[in-house]
């Protein structure tokens, strides 16, 4: 059985990420439109009648424009934490009781033959959650809008073979950039995004043989640039010994169309 992996979009703009197997097929966000997120599934040869779950990280507009009306459309469960309901309900529209399902940060929730796992992660939401995925011994972490890294994100992280992480910012970049200073004090925050420099330095950290791509995403379009964000991060790896490149796949995964295919 194979486990699939694409990333739809990821950045300020819109945030969904495709995970699947033969039997399961899950979006994790869809802060995108229904018709780009159905275009983005269309490319990978896959309807939006396939999807059997979405998985919300958190409330905020660029991982939810698109939850309501998807949901409503192919009657899909729509799984969060409580407070990501809590914070999101008015914002999606009315939705079947049935379809409105909950996650608890730490505890598996299983669809089919996949397994996700909730984590909290420092972010200016409710209750906001990264997702480790994992089946037939595969594992997928997607990790955006961590504001700081902790010890138990480093632990979440381990061992994945497939990572999307958050590269958000270039910090000169945003300081002395033309953000108005609050939004500057709020990215660079505890519960912000975190930067290149902070990217590459947690791959150092958590670097194992299994894992083989990285995706940096949620990349800010006014204070960073993906060639920016690959060569910050990969002159940090270099300085650690790591090498990009046969072992390990450094890409960027695409604000506004979907990355390259995985298949694990």
């Amino acid at each position: 059985m194979a486990l699939k992996f694409c990333a739809i979009a990821s950045g300020s703009s819109g945030n969904s990420v495709f995970v699947g197997t033969k039997h399961t097929k899950v979006l994790i966000d869809a802060g995108l439109s229904g018709k780009r997120i159905i275009e983005g599934l269309a490319s990978l040869n896959i309807t939006g009648e396939a999807i059997d779950a979405l998985f919300i990280t958190h409330e905020h507009t660029d991982h939810i424009k698109g939850v309501g009306v998807f949901s409503r459309k192919f009657d899909i469960p729509i799984y969060a934490t409580i407070g990501t309901w809590e914070a999101m309900e008015n914002q999606i529209g009315k939705i079947t009781p049935k379809n409105k399902r909950f996650v608890y940060e730490e505890e598996p929730c299983v669809v089919n033959d996949i397994c996700l796992y909730p984590f909290s992660i420092p972010h200016d939401a409710k209750q906001p959650v990264g997702y480790s995925i994992e089946a037939e011994n595969h594992k997928i972490t997607i990790a955006t809008d961590l504001g700081h890294i902790t010890d138990d994100i480093k632990q979440k992280l381990f061992g994945s073979e497939i990572l999307l992480l958050e590269a958000n910012h270039d910090e000169e970049m945003l300081k002395n950039g033309r953000y108005p200073y609050h939004l500057k004090q709020r990215i660079l925050g505890e519960q912000g995004h975190i930067s290149n420099h902070t990217a590459g330095n947690l791959l150092c950290d958590i670097m194992s043989e299994k894992l083989k791509y990285v995706f940096l995403g949620h990349i800010s379009e006014e204070n960073n640039c993906p060639q920016l964000a690959y060569q910050t991060v990969e002159d940090i790896l270099h300085k650690n010994n790591i090498k990009v490149g046969k072992c390990l796949h450094l890409d960027m995964a695409p604000r506004y169309s979907n990355s390259y295919i995985v298949e694990l």
